[in-house]
């Protein structure tokens, strides 16, 4: 019987000690590994997600200068359509009045018609010579614009480098 109980007991504990290295062995084969993936996997996924969101406010920040860009090409276009416009209708008006003086001096009877020209001289009535000050305004004007375009622009620059 002692020899039944010596074999049982040296079984028993060859279990026991197979037991015990088979839980050493899958907590430190297989679970702690899995324990370590887990948290690297986790730790990625944060990553990505925070470059997803970097990258979502950089294309967003991207767009909103584009459009600050744009904005500012139609602004500045905008100025130069209405220097154009306002120096047309000023040599449009002197041409006018210029054409009324010759006319009338064309009307006195006893003018010559190259005695009219020579004393009343009609300027074209585009792209004509102004006089300074008012191209000095009509110029001064449109640089302000175009001024007031930038200070838009470089608000939303300046935003964008502050964020």
């Amino acid at each position: 019987m002692t020899r039944h109980a010596d074999t049982i007991l040296k079984l028993s504990l060859a279990l026991g000690a197979l037991l015990a290295g088979g839980g050493v062995g899958f907590y430190y084969g297989i679970y702690l590994p899995s324990q370590d993936i887990r948290r690297q996997t986790e730790a990625m996924t944060e990553k990505q997600a925070v470059a997803d969101q970097q990258t979502q406010a950089l294309a967003e920040q991207a767009k909103r200068v584009q459009a600050a860009q744009v904005a500012y090409d139609d602004c500045v276009n905008f100025a130069e359509l209405s220097y154009k416009q306002r120096w047309t209708r000023s040599c449009q008006s002197l041409h006018d009045a210029d054409q009324a003086a010759y006319e009338d001096c064309a009307d006195d009877w006893f003018a010559t018609e190259s005695g009219c020209r020579a004393k009343h001289p009609v300027r074209p009535a585009k792209d004509c010579a102004l006089p300074g000050q008012v191209a000095q305004d009509i110029a001064g004007a449109r640089d302000k614009r175009k001024a007031e375009c930038l200070a838009k622009l470089q608000a939303v620059t300046e935003g964008r480098l502050g964020s």
